[in-house]
């Protein structure tokens, strides 16, 4: 029994998958599902036996369509102040130390492209279009679109789609490096489940270090994310699954990982 009412979470193997569940309204972000995909987020962190997320929208429509934009007519600065104290579930994307992969399957607009941009793996379908249209509703984007996308496309092309609120096509987006796969629509669960399948074939624990390295080099200096890289690659040595991984190379057989 699903246990929210904006979302839906699913346990499938050692994959959690969130959907946002609102497709009536594009999978618009209300204050209510920003709430439960924390909830879920911190769910799938802490149960053990998840090793990857997989986030989506349900319907054929839309992935997420932005904020709900009939909450913000009466907000005011003070309001906003007191939300983004609190957690918001695209920064805890990124602070799980777990992959996380966005199956796009259709718009991805305002916090819905945000939301891909905190994705650690996106996988799109050729029908999907992307943007931070803000700008036209008097509001620059509000989720981390200001910062994650000038580190994923370049100042240049951010400042373009920011600017002017432009869309694009999930065939640009692959260009400019927003998302790693663009797929047709009705391969796209199979294309998404086949990327997942490489990642459950490698060691939850050292995809976690992974994670943490490679998110430590855009948030540092070159000398401290390489002494930071040192210090996380020592630490692989720590492990079972690193032993593992050399006796199974060295007798030319697949890992069998246990995630510790």
């Amino acid at each position: 029994m699903n246990a929210y009412e904006t979302i839906l979470y699913e346990k499938v193997g050692n994959v959690a998958w969130i959907t946002m569940n609102r497709p009536e309204v594009r999978n618009a972000l209300s204050s209510k599902m920003r709430e439960e995909l924390i909830q879920a987020l911190e769910r799938a962190r802490d149960e053990t036996d998840i090793y990857l997320i997989a986030i989506t929208g349900a319907g054929d429509e839309a992935f997420c369509a932005g904020g709900d934009i009939s909450e913000f007519t009466e907000l005011s600065a003070s309001d906003q102040i007191g939300r983004h104290g609190r957690m918001h579930p695209l920064t805890l994307v990124r602070q799980i130390p777990k992959p996380v992969i966005a199956m796009v399957n259709g718009l991805a607009l305002g916090g819905g492209c945000e939301a891909v941009q905190a994705c650690d793996i996106a996988i799109a379908s050729e029908n999907s279009h992307f943007g931070q249209p803000e700008i036209r509703v008097g509001l620059i984007p509000g989720a981390g679109g200001t910062q994650y996308l000038p580190r994923l496309i370049g100042e240049k092309r951010a400042k373009e789609l920011i600017f002017t609120g432009r869309v694009i096509t999930a065939q640009e987006a692959m260009q400019v490096g927003l998302v790693n796969q663009v797929v047709p629509h009705d391969k796209l669960k199979e294309a998404t489940d086949n990327f997942i399948s490489i990642l459950l074939k490698r060691s939850p624990v050292i995809l976690k270090l992974a994670k943490l390295a490679v998110n430590t080099a855009l948030e540092t200096t070159l000398t401290a994310g390489l002494a930071g890289e040192r210090d996380l690659f020592a630490l692989c040595f720590d492990t079972e699954d690193q032993k593992e991984g050399a006796r199974a190379f060295i007798e030319k057989r697949e890992p069998k990982y246990i995630g510790k």
